[in-house]
Protein backbone atom coordinates (compact mmCIF):
# COMPACT_ATOMS: atom_id res chain seq x y z
CA UNK A 1 0.00 0.00 0.00
CA UNK A 2 1.12 3.61 -0.32
CA UNK A 3 0.47 6.70 1.72
CA UNK A 4 -0.48 9.37 0.95
CA UNK A 5 -1.00 12.97 2.13
CA UNK A 6 -4.43 14.49 2.28
CA UNK A 7 -4.94 18.22 3.32
CA UNK A 8 -7.82 19.83 4.85
CA UNK A 9 -8.56 23.50 3.68
CA UNK A 10 -12.16 25.05 5.42
CA UNK A 11 -13.02 28.25 4.93
CA UNK A 12 -14.94 30.15 7.47
CA UNK A 13 -16.85 34.16 5.94
CA UNK A 14 -18.11 36.69 7.91
CA UNK A 15 -19.52 40.21 5.99
CA UNK A 16 -19.31 43.15 7.97
CA UNK A 17 -20.71 46.29 7.58
CA UNK A 18 -18.37 49.33 8.26
CA UNK A 19 -18.58 52.88 7.63
CA UNK A 20 -15.47 54.93 6.66
CA UNK A 21 -14.11 57.12 4.32
CA UNK A 22 -12.48 54.36 1.50
CA UNK A 23 -12.73 50.81 0.92
CA UNK A 24 -8.86 51.07 2.19
CA UNK A 25 -10.31 52.41 5.45
CA UNK A 26 -13.16 50.03 5.39
CA UNK A 27 -10.62 47.26 5.15
CA UNK A 28 -7.82 48.60 7.58
CA UNK A 29 -10.85 49.23 10.40
CA UNK A 30 -12.05 45.47 9.98
CA UNK A 31 -8.39 43.89 9.98
CA UNK A 32 -7.89 45.67 12.96
CA UNK A 33 -11.37 44.53 14.71
CA UNK A 34 -10.14 41.28 13.57
CA UNK A 35 -6.78 40.95 14.95
CA UNK A 36 -8.12 42.69 17.74
CA UNK A 37 -10.44 39.69 18.36
CA UNK A 38 -13.47 41.79 18.08
CA UNK A 39 -14.47 39.54 15.04
CA UNK A 40 -14.50 35.80 15.97
CA UNK A 41 -15.68 33.28 13.14
CA UNK A 42 -16.61 30.42 14.44
CA UNK A 43 -18.69 27.40 12.73
CA UNK A 44 -21.62 29.08 12.22
CA UNK A 45 -19.30 31.01 9.75
CA UNK A 46 -18.62 28.07 7.54
CA UNK A 47 -18.33 28.23 4.06
CA UNK A 48 -16.71 25.31 2.04
CA UNK A 49 -14.00 22.56 2.91
CA UNK A 50 -11.78 20.91 0.26
CA UNK A 51 -9.99 17.81 0.62
CA UNK A 52 -6.05 17.89 -2.05
CA UNK A 53 -4.79 14.27 -2.23
CA UNK A 54 -1.24 13.73 -2.68
CA UNK A 55 1.52 10.29 -2.81
CA UNK A 56 3.60 10.45 0.24
CA UNK A 57 7.19 11.25 -0.22
CA UNK A 58 9.63 9.00 0.67
CA UNK A 59 12.33 10.39 2.99
CA UNK A 60 15.47 10.03 2.02
CA UNK A 61 17.09 8.81 4.94
CA UNK A 62 15.23 5.16 4.44
CA UNK A 63 16.82 2.63 2.24
CA UNK A 64 15.17 -0.58 1.23
CA UNK A 65 15.43 -3.61 2.84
Amino acid sequence: MKNYTVKITETLQMEVEIEAGSTNEAKEIVEKGWKNSEYILDSEHFKQVNFTVRTAERSRGYGRF
